[in-house]
């Protein structure tokens, strides 16, 4: 199986940057459905992605 996050902190803020940027896209369509979906599970993403980076050694 798959880690869910990188193991180092270039990918990690790789990945947590892709996250925001999807994240961003869909709240600008937040009248939509789909925006509200991909919002809710992006903003969750984020911020576990962003504790997982915390605890990352530089």
């Amino acid at each position: 199986m798959l880690p869910f996050f990188a193991k180092n902190r270039r990918d990690g803020a790789r990945l947590l940057s892709s996250a925001l940027v999807i994240l961003a896209v869909a709240l600008t369509q937040l009248t939509q459905p789909w925006g509200q979906v991909v919002s809710v599970i992006a903003s969750a993403l984020c911020l576990y992605w962003w504790f997982a980076y915390r605890r990352l050694e530089r």
